[in-house]
């Protein structure tokens, strides 16, 4: 099924979120320059003249599919190169891929960091459909490739903060998940939009453990202008291929100013709604992970500080500890989004 591209013209911008949060994004980059500029330590490990990170040689073993669709392969490659300053890079050391790879929070594969990678073999994203519902004019259930060929990939560096105080800078490549929006033509009853997570018991062993607190499938949402936002991406690729399955494949969100039980993984449906949506963390300890779940490194976790956090690679003796920023570092393009909002209340 393809999907027409409705005209900017016919999209009235009241209809979706205020016309300040979806600026151009080439006006945030000269605007807000490099967020966060106190943590720049030096060049952008595996960054080419050319503005694009190299490639590690990923080998089928690293990413955990069994298949790559070769028309993705070559549109991640056909990916923008990152900026080379601005909201989309950050002038940080990149964690390696290793590490990327090899440490995840992805439960439907396991609870332990190295579940994810070991037990997401041979994890099947060919065929893939993504159902979109709710408040839209274009309902339907489409293809992954109705889903990405419309849209030019782009290389961007983000800094990952997970709410367990540890973190990771990462060469996402993907685009703009608010591109998308347009394309669905969102009604004005749609206030939020709602993500979740395919089940599937037979390739992930997380889903059928009897150790499982959690209720499947996994859950996550964002407000409309929180979506619309221009750092906010729909990611399919991580350094220069396309996803690993234990980081997602082959869709997954990336909203940098967040935690990272935000960004949820292996989407297979978006729901537009008017009310706020239950999600996962928040129904089962909302006392600890909040709706916005914002990274705020004066509220603490009820079991530990969020002040700092634990920059990846490191170890037990050199953990490599550094302060972390409100928003993660992109506040000076996100603050005004939670104006009037009391931020200790409605983490």
């Amino acid at each position: 099924m393809l999907i027409k591209v409705k005209a900017a013209h016919e999209i009235p911008s009241s209809e979706i979120t205020p016309e300040s949060v979806y600026r151009a994004r080439r006006a945030f980059l000269k605007g807000a320059g490099v967020a966060g500029a106190g943590l720049l330590a030096g060049p952008v490990l595996g960054q080419e003249a050319s503005g694009t990170v190299a490639s590690p040689n990923n080998s089928p073993e690293a990413l955990n599919l069994a298949s790559k669709p070769q028309w993705l392969v070559e549109q991640v490659a056909a990916r923008q190169p990152v900026p080379d300053e601005g909201l989309f890079t950050t002038g940080e050391m990149l964690t390696p891929f290793q590490d990327v790879t090899t440490y995840n929070n992805f439960y439907e594969f396991g609870t332990d960091k190295s579940d994810p990678s070991r037990n997401a073999r041979a994890f099947k994203v060919d065929p893939w459909t993504v159902e979109v519902t709710g408040a839209i004019g274009k309902p339907g259930t489409y293809t992954l490739e109705d889903i990405l060929k419309p849209h030019a990939l782009e290389e961007r560096i983000y800094r990952l903060r997970c709410v367990e105080a540890w973190s990771m800078v990462i060469p996402w490549v993907g685009f703009p998940l608010g591109d998308l929006i347009k394309r669905f033509e969102p009604t004005s009853k749609a206030k939020f939009v709602e993500f979740i997570t395919l089940i599937d018991k037979n390739q992930m062993p997380g889903q059928r453990s009897r150790l499982a607190t959690i209720d499947w499938p996994y859950r996550e949402g964002l407000r409309m202008d929180e979506a619309m936002h221009p750092l906010t991406l729909l990611a399919v690729g991580l350094y220069g291929d396309i996803l690993p399955a234990q980081s997602g494949a082959p869709l997954r969100l990336v909203v940098p100013w967040k935690y990272g039980f935000k960004s949820i993984k292996s989407i297979v449906r978006i729901n537009f709604r008017e009310t706020m949506p239950n999600t996962t963390w928040s129904d089962l300890q909302p006392n600890e992970y909040g709706f916005y779940a914002n990274v705020n490194p004066a509220v603490s976790h009820p079991r530990w500080s969020q002040a700092t956090e634990r920059r990846l690679p490191g170890s037990l003796f050199m953990p490599n500890r550094i302060g972390t920023l409100p928003f993660n570092g992109y506040a000076e393009a996100v603050a005004d989004l939670y104006k009037g909002m009391d931020l200790r209340k409605l983490y």
